[in-house]
């Protein structure tokens, strides 16, 4: 994995020096928004990292290598490429160096990058998981065992509604995933505040999280999913979501949409339903978690001096 690895000069000096650093993913880039509004949302989640006092590091699979901590000139590609990107997750890693594809990272993939290059804290906007109607499909997504294995702390705003959320919550509990709640204890499901399930542990601040985090990294255990509610200012009615994603769901079956087609379908769909107020919780969300993930990296870093 390292000889397939580039770490930027910004964020390998960070790393020497023991200052904080978050990870990115980069298919909400790729595959979860337009541009230009995939740039700007780039752009802003980076500023709002180092205005909290870490280094970003967006990572992404361009030119046959792992960049962790893209360039500007990247991140612009990565933005105007869009959907024509690969979409990678585990599986895809070994074929995409092969081919030198551009290519969005998923949370899992990302996971795997931040594990690599020596980062504990990563932000998203929400996880991937159970998938509705998985009972049949056997749609599971990778970044559930992802989260099982790797140790790394992810920072998002609880799992995207369109998935089976109590299903997802069954599988975290059997990686023996903890889930903590940022000021909450009710699990969030991306665009409403409230997905009806519980956390695990339920933390105030960055250093009651970290304090978790830095001893489940210790003990050689997985992953730690922090969930961290939307903003109130931002939150969608979940009643009036729900019955999006329903009628977005129907769409993709009616077109045979499925395995990883299926989130960007259905993420599209659900802005045109809603008239693209999806797309302007989404990026309050993931802003929010960028803030968080910072204050937990901050918290990590002074915790290991």
């Amino acid at each position: 994995m390292k000889s397939h690895l580039s770490i930027s000069p910004a964020v390998q000096a960070a790393l020497a020096a023991n200052r904080p650093v978050v990870a990115l993913e980069s298919t909400i880039i790729t595959h979860g928004m337009p541009y230009p509004q995939n740039l700007t949302m780039a752009q802003n989640v980076e500023t709002v990292i180092e205005r909290n006092g870490a280094v970003p590091a967006t990572v992404a699979i361009m030119d046959g290598r792992f960049k962790v901590g893209v360039t500007a000139e990247d991140l612009e590609r990565l933005a105007q490429t869009g959907g024509k990107a690969a979409k990678a997750s585990r599986r895809d890693v070994a074929a995409l160096l092969a081919s030198g594809e551009i290519a969005g990272t998923t949370v899992a993939t990302t996971m795997m990058a931040a594990e690599a290059a020596g980062i504990q804290v990563f932000a998203t906007g929400g996880i991937g998981g159970v998938h509705r109607g998985a009972e049949t499909t056997f749609d599971i997504s990778a970044d559930l065992d992802e989260l099982g294995r790797t140790q790394v702390a992810v920072v998002c705003a609880g799992a995207k509604s369109i998935l089976d959320i109590p299903k997802t919550l069954e599988v975290l509990e059997s990686k023996g995933v903890p889930v903590l709640g940022f000021n909450t204890d009710d699990f969030p499901a991306f665009w409403a505040r409230k997905s009806g399930g519980k956390v695990d542990h339920r933390v105030d601040s960055g250093e009651a999280a970290a304090k978790v985090i830095g001893l489940q990294f210790a003990l050689g255990l997985g992953g730690v999913l922090v969930a961290n509610p939307i903003p109130e200012s931002h939150a969608l009615d979940a009643a009036m979501i729900e019955e999006r994603i329903a009628e977005a769901i129907r769409g993709a079956e009616a077109e045979g949409v499925g395995r990883k087609e299926l989130t960007p379908f259905l993420l599209k769909r659900i802005f045109e339903l809603t008239d693209g107020k999806s797309l302007v919780a989404n990026i309050a969300l993931v802003e929010n978690n960028a803030r968080v993930a910072s204050e937990i990296a901050v918290a990590l870093s002074k915790q290991a001096r």
